[in-house]
């Protein structure tokens, strides 16, 4: 494991540029929902796709799309997941896809549902649990059966999309652990390495490259990564 730890932490001194790192507007969203609509449209795409999605609720709602400061916003200027639901159960998930999203994508080319309706569901067990703003997140944090409902949902088995939610809402120790942080793992480490070691692996390189880069955490190195691969395959 330290032998895994040392390359994988030489590797993203060599090719990230980690000094000042800092992270995208994304990372601080207005409001819980536009975390959502995000999360659930980020799988499998080109993210420009996802930010025409964001951006065309945020036109359509008439709504701020990133917060002033990176402090959390008040409540009060925040859309609520209550009102969120509401606007989308007025009309079917087909038309929210063509006419508010302008996208048309399902969860999965075989059996998947429109990302549309998966962003509803996901916004609907927030309600559930009674989650409207980002400082009511604490009620599902380390939630297993609040998860489990998440990864019933038809294209979110693998727990992706709710990882990614929570760094879009505010965890810094968590990543999205998809196949752009694989490939750059498997590269530093010359062997194949499984979804499921991402995770512990960049938690421990973020604390020992905190020593040189104060600011980094997990969520900040995975987009380092991310946006290295990105430039990549450009």
């Amino acid at each position: 494991m330290k032998k895994d730890i040392d390359m994988v932490s030489t590797y993203c001194e060599e090719v990230l540029q980690l000094d000042n790192a800092t992270l995208p507007d994304e990372y601080f969203y207005q409001s819980l929902p536009l975390c959502i609509i995000d999360a659930v449209y980020s799988i499998g795409v080109k993210y420009s796709h996802v930010q025409k999605a964001v951006s065309a609720y945020c036109t359509y709602v008439k709504m701020n799309k990133i917060r002033v400061d990176s402090d959390t916003p008040n409540i009060s200027d925040q859309e609520s997941v209550d009102s969120f639901c509401a606007r989308q159960e007025e009309v079917s998930p087909q038309q929210m896809a063509e006419d508010v999203y302008t996208n048309r994508q399902r969860t999965s080319p075989t059996n998947g549902i429109l990302k549309a309706e998966a962003v509803l569901l996901f916004a609907q067990y927030l309600q559930k649990y009674g989650v409207n703003y980002f400082q009511d997140l604490h009620m599902v944090m380390n939630n297993a059966q609040f998860e489990k409902d998440i990864r019933s949902i038809k294209g979110q088995g693998s727990g992706i999309s709710l990882q990614y939610f929570w760094m879009l809402s505010g965890s810094e120790n968590l990543i999205k652990p998809d196949r752009m942080v694989v490939r750059f793992l498997s590269k530093a480490l010359s062997r194949d390495v499984k979804l499921h070691e991402a995770q512990s692996l960049l938690e421990v390189v973020s604390n020992k490259l905190k020593t040189s880069y104060p600011n980094i955490n997990p969520r900040l190195l995975d987009y380092k990564i991310w946006e290295f691969q990105r430039e990549q395959v450009a």
